[in-house]
């Protein structure tokens, strides 16, 4: 029976969907002023693994992710280019798309976006006003906090805590509201932002509000599972259940799954620090598929410290299933159809049967990828010994199959991809800048050509040549 690490319960429960084969699960998508940075991987890497689980285990997945697409710091960055914020946030929203695609990132059942679900966000405010838990305030519409008698149970904060820590702050601007404590549900325009006419003047929905809509819209008044890392906790998802447990009357959600923060080098990422990565930034030195590998390689409800050395460690563990992948197709190849084992087969089967088994029961306590990944590779280990010329067709076959399937599970492709080292590829641009300079250039776009061919791209630049992995 699959079992669950609930946030709010602070408990393992049996996972029991509402609706039988079928799972509604929400994951909150990043905020997209930017590329997604290693941080932002982590829950889109994990969240998709769950799904695909589910899926392998024969429930019908309604896969929800939103894009932020209407906020401060993308308006922030429409201003600082001078350009619309739809531009900034359609330009992200691609570029992410392109990096979990690179993760390979299952492709969400729905892909909602904030700005295309304003009519739907006034229309639970307006519920929620008529209900008695928000009211409005010169075009600002805020949240009763109080009215709502569950709140911090998800969280597990006393709200009488919260609200001595709040005392001090009643900043300008501020003391409109009746209680310290209350969050915005709609703010008034400012100039140059974006706008939607609205009730209560022109403005834009806060962030908490978009969530609670384009859950309730795509998956249903109550989720099977809602999932996004540690830090929404409190406030964005603890102010989301207030929301919409006032504005629908029931449960907002059955399971709450968080994973927990990314450092680098044992430190908080941030860009103060020195240390903030992009997803492309480690393209550049790792296959993503790597980066897959390593965020699985550690229970998503531990914290996961990110370095080079840790990833190479990484790299070099997925080469050893790669390579033993490579190695029994190869021996697959040369083994004729039909071909009859040289010595009984029983056992090693039986092994296969049990190392899956063992896959399966990581998994299904709270989605123990690292000793799911264990077992795959003792999987591999039976394969390097017992796959063979002496081997039936029928058996080697099955252990590729079980090995392939496995990995397929957690999003790992096993196919072996040559990659370029950077020296090599530095050296065939220099030998590409020589060619242009003795104005050989069909020699030029030859070399550009076969370097796209092994998935390198290049962008001539003020600069020089700037080169990415695609």
């Amino acid at each position: 029976m699959m079992r669950i690490y609930n946030t709010l319960t602070k408990s393992k429960q049996e996972f029991h969907p509402i609706r039988e084969g079928k799972v509604g699960m929400y994951v909150c998508g990043p905020t997209v002023y930017n590329y997604i940075h290693i941080g932002n991987a982590r829950p889109m890497i994990v969240f998709d693994t769950v799904r695909r689980y589910l899926e392998y285990k024969g429930y019908e997945v309604n896969y929800v992710s939103n894009f932020t697409d209407v906020d401060d710091k993308i308006i922030k960055k429409a201003m600082e280019e001078g350009v619309d914020a739809s531009e900034i946030s359609e330009r992200y929203i691609k570029e992410c798309q392109k990096d979990m695609a690179d993760l390979n990132v299952k492709e969400a059942t729905h892909h909602p976006k904030a700005t295309e679900e304003i009519d739907g966000m006034i229309a639970m405010i307006q519920s929620l006003i008529e209900k008695g838990y928000a009211y409005e305030v010169n075009g600002t519409v805020y949240y009763r906090v109080k009215r709502f008698h569950g709140y911090g149970k998800l969280s597990h904060k006393n709200l009488d805590d919260m609200q001595s820590g709040h005392r001090d702050i009643l900043v300008t601007g501020e003391t409109e509201k009746e209680d310290p404590m209350d969050f915005v549900l709609w703010k008034p325009k400012k100039e140059g932002e974006p706008a939607w006419a609205s009730p209560w003047g022109e403005g834009r929905p806060g962030w908490h509000i978009e969530c609670s809509v384009m859950s309730k819209k795509y998956v249903g008044d109550t989720l099977d599972i809602h999932a996004g890392g540690e830090d929404l906790i409190f406030p964005h998802h603890e102010n989301e259940i207030a929301q919409s447990e006032a504005a629908n009357g029931v449960p907002f959600a059955n399971y709450w799954m968080h994973n927990a923060f990314l450092n680098i080098d044992n430190k908080k990422m941030s860009k103060s620090a020195g240390n903030f990565f992009t997803v492309r930034d480690i393209a550049e030195k790792f296959p993503l598929q790597v980066l897959r590998f390593f965020m699985l390689s550690v229970h998503y409800r531990s914290p996961l410290n990110f370095s080079d050395t840790l990833v190479q460690s990484a790299k070099n563990g997925l080469d050893r299933i790669l390579t033993a992948v490579e190695s029994a197709k190869e021996v697959l190849s040369k083994l004729p159809q039909g071909k009859q084992a040289e010595k009984p087969e029983e056992e090693s089967y039986k092994q296969l049967q049990v190392l899956r088994e063992k896959f399966e029961a990581a998994m299904e306590d709270d989605f123990n990828t690292a000793d799911a990944i264990a077992a795959i590779f003792e999987m591999v280990k039976l394969s390097n010994i017992t796959v063979d010329e002496n081997a039936s067709y029928d058996y080697a076959k099955s252990v590729i199959d079980e090995i392939e399937q496995l990995c397929g599970v957690l999003g790992i492709e096993t196919e072996k991809k040559e990659e370029m080292l950077d020296e090599e590829i530095e050296a065939m641009i220099e030998e590409r800048q020589q060619a242009r300079k003795n104005k050989d250039f069909k020699k030029a776009d030859e070399i550009r050509d076969a370097l796209l061919e092994k998935g390198i791209q290049l962008k001539d630049t003020r600069e020089g040549v700037k080169w990415s992995r695609v």
